[in-house]
């Protein structure tokens, strides 16, 4: 593969993340988008439908997560890596979950603060922002000893 190609797929892969932020919108439920663009810290929690919610963020989560994969795979070309970030992905989606359903079923005004970032590592590409730069200096490393 040249690297103009590989360079092409990667930004196509990147804009096909600010697609999905961009769009979010329309193409998931989610009442805790308008919800926590107010004043979130002094209001009551939205209603909403637990299983489409659900579904939604488990559904954002994965495109964001195959995006991601697919991103790493073509910075480091290595299945290793892959591998290991998806089990990462996997670990984290499952501890992720578990907190996001208990924000979610007891909402509570002191808990919207962290039930937000919770919320903003399953809808949001973050873990990629942190394994680039992982990855990138790992490899250095390795350069760097041999």
């Amino acid at each position: 593969m040249s690297k103009a190609f590989t360079y092409l797929i990667t930004a196509v892969l990147f804009v096909m993340l600010i697609l999905i932020r961009f769009f979010e919108d329309n193409l998931f439920y989610d009442p805790y988008l308008t919800f926590f663009q107010n004043d979130y810290l002094y209001i009551d929690s939205p209603r909403r439908e637990l299983a489409k919610l659900l579904v939604n963020t488990v559904f954002r989560y994965v495109l964001n997560t195959t995006i991601s994969l697919a991103i790493i795979y073509m910075f480091f070309k290595e299945k290793s890596i892959v591998k290991f970030s998806g089990v990462i992905y996997g670990v984290a989606f499952i501890i992720l979950m578990i907190l996001y359903l208990y924000f979610v079923i007891n909402p509570r005004q002191e808990d919207y603060y962290l039930f937000f970032n919770i919320r903003r590592f399953l809808i949001q590409p973050i873990l990629l922002l942190l394994l680039l730069p992982a990855f990138y200096y790992q490899k250095k490393q390795n350069l760097n000893v041999k």
